[in-house]
C-alpha cells in the first residue's frame, strides 16, 4: 500500500535501499499458474475525412468528454498527445479479452464517428509534429526531463501507439512456464515481435529509415529511462538494481512546479534525502516513469509493438504472444527458435542492442529474423486451438502470416509501398484504416 493510501492522519515516512529491493521483489514478479491476460491498445485519433488534417485540442476534449459518459468493459485513457487507450480487464481467457475489447472498440468508433473522427492503428504519426494534448504537471515534469536530451521524448509522448500484451509472471519453478524463463523469453522474442509488428516508417510525411520509427524513438530517450536491465538469472535482483539506479524523472510537489533533477537516481535520493527524503509513493511513482520494452508489474507487460493496422489488427499480437507464453509447448518451442538470436545481443540489454537496432530498421529483411518469426508463428498456430482461440482469431493470425511473415514483410512495408504508389501519382488510400467513408 502506498503512502498516498494510508490516510491523512499517517505521515509519510522515508523509505530505505533494503526497502526498496525488498518491495520492488516483492511486487513486481507475483509467480503461480499463468491465468490471466490483458491488452492495452492505444491509437491515434485522426479525422475520419482525411487524417492527414490536424485535429483541434476543443474536438479532441469534446470527444473524450462524449467518451466517458459510454459504460465499457476496459479502462479508456488519454495520452499526452491525445492518443486514446482502452486498457482491458484481466481476463482468464484469449477468447474472454478479445470479446471485451472488441466491444468496447466498437462503442468507441461509433462515438468518435459522430464526431467525424476515426481511430488509426500507426505506431508512430507519420504526418503531424508532436503536440501535446494533456497540460498536467507530469507531462511537464516528462517533457522537461526528456527534452534535456533529444527531441525523441516528445515524439513518444505525443505521436507514438503501441499494442502493449499483458501476461503473468509464471511459475516460481523452473520450466517453460516459470518466472525466470518467460522474464528471458520476453526479451529475445520480443525483438522478433518488433519485426513482425513493425508499422510506422514515417515521420513529417517521410521515410526515417527504420520500419519501426516507433522503437527507435524509445532507443533514443535512453538506457536509464527506456531500456532494460541486464538479464541475470535472478529477475527480482536485476530489476530491483534497476529501480534504484535509473534516473529520478520528477520529485511531485502538492504546493508548486516540480523539480526535476538533473542526473539523480532514486539511490542517490534515498542515501541524499535532498531534496526531501523519498518515501514508498515516490517509489511508487518512480516506477512508472521507467518505460523499458518488459516491464513487471507483478505481470510482465510486453511495451514493444506497435500499434497495428486495421479495426482488429491488434488481436494477432495478442493472440500470438499469448500462444507463446501460456502454452507449455509453445513456449518451448519459442524458446528454442529464439535462443540463436541472444547471440546477436552481445550481452546489452534491450532495446539497445544490435538485434533490436536490426528488428526496427529492417524487420524481416533480416533472414534470421524471418526464420524464427516463421517458427514462432507456427507454434502459435498450433497452440491457439488448445487455448479455445475462436476460429476467427486463428484465421486472422494465418492470415497475417502468410500475408507478411511468410513473404517476409511487414505491416510498414504497406505503408512505404504507399508512399511510393502517392509519389507516383496514384490516388493515396486511407492508411489501413476501414473507416474511410466511399
Amino acid at each position: 500500500m502506498s503512502d498516498s493510501a494510508r490516510g491523512c492522519t499517517e505521515p509519510p515516512t522515508a523509505v530505505t535501499e533494503a526497502e526498496v529491493d525488498a518491495l520492488v521483489r516483492g511486487i513486481c514478479f507475483k509467480t503461480g499458474p499463468p491465468r490471466r491476460l490483458g491488452v492495452e491498445v492505444e491509437w491515434l485519433v485522426h479525422e475520419l475525412r482525411d487524417p492527414r488534417l490536424p485535429v483541434s485540442p476543443e474536438r479532441l476534449g469534446a470527444a473524450y468528454a462524449a467518451l466517458r459518459t459510454v459504460p465499457l468493459g476496459s479502462a479508456l485513457t488519454v495520452e499526452p498527445g491525445g492518443q486514446l487507450e482502452l486498457s482491458s480487464p484481466p481476463a482468464t481467457s484469449l477468447t474472454e479479452c478479445v470479446r471485451t475489447v472488441s466491444a468496447d472498440l466498437a462503442a468507441v468508433r461509433a462515438v468518435l464517428r459522430r464526431d467525424g473522427l476515426a481511430l488509426v492503428g500507426l505506431g508512430h504519426d507519420p504526418w503531424h509534429p508532436p503536440r501535446r494534448f494533456l497540460r498536467e504537471p507530469r507531462y511537464d515534469a516528462m517533457e522537461a526531463c526528456l527534452d534535456r536530451a533529444n527531441p525523441a521524448g516528445r515524439a513518444m509522448m505525443c505521436s507514438s501507439a503501441s499494442v502493449q500484451v499483458c501476461v503473468d509472471a509464471g511459475y516460481e519453478e523452473p520450466g517453460p512456464l516459470g518466472h525466470v524463463r518467460r522474464w528471458w523469453l520476453a526479451h529475445q522474442l520480443g525483438a522478433v515481435l518488433v519485426a513482425v509488428f513493425a508499422n510506422s516508417p514515417l515521420a513529417g510525411d517521410r521515410p526515417t529509415g527504420w520500419l519501426s520509427t516507433r522503437q527507435l524513438r524509445w532507443a533514443q530517450i535512453g538506457t536509464g529511462r527506456a531500456g532494460g536491465p541486464v538479464l541475470d538469472a535472478v529477475p527480482r535482483a536485476a530489476w530491483a538494481r534497476h529501480v534504484l539506479d535509473a534516473p529520478v524523472m520528477c520529485v511531485r510537489d502538492d504546493g508548486g512546479p516540480w523539480q526535476v533533477p538533473r542526473g539523480l537516481t532514486f539511490r542517490e535520493w534515498i542515501r541524499s534525502g535532498a531534496p526531501r527524503p523519498p518515501t514508498r509513493a515516490d517509489l511508487d511513482y518512480h516506477a512508472t516513469t521507467l518505460f523499458p520494452p518488459v516491464r513487471p508489474r507483478g505481470h510482465l507487460e510486453l511495451r514493444m509493438i506497435d500499434a497495428q493496422p486495421g479495426d482488429d489488427g491488434w488481436i494477432v499480437p495478442l493472440a500470438v504472444t499469448t500462444a507463446l507464453f501460456d502454452d507449455p509447448e509453445a513456449a518451448e518451442t519459442a524458446y528454442r527458435t529464439v535462443k540463436p538470436l541472444a547471440e546477436r545481443t552481445h550481452g546489452m540489454p534491450a532495446p539497445h542492442n544490435p538485434l533490436w537496432r536490426d528488428a526496427a530498421r529492417v524487420g524481416l529483411a533480416d533472414p534470421e529474423l524471418r526464420d524464427v518469426a516463421a517458427g514462432c508463428f507456427a507454434a502459435a498456430l498450433r497452440a491457439l486451438p488448445r487455448l479455445g482461440a475462436t476460429t476467427e482469431v486463428t484465421d486472422a493470425v494465418e492470415a497475417f502470416r502468410d500475408r507478411y511473415v511468410a513473404r517476409g514483410r511487414c505491416p510498414a512495408d504497406d505503408l512505404l509501398d504507399e508512399l511510393r504508389a502517392t509519389a507516383r501519382g496514384a490516388r493515396p488510400p486511407h492508411p489501413h484504416g476501414k473507416d474511410t467513408p466511399s
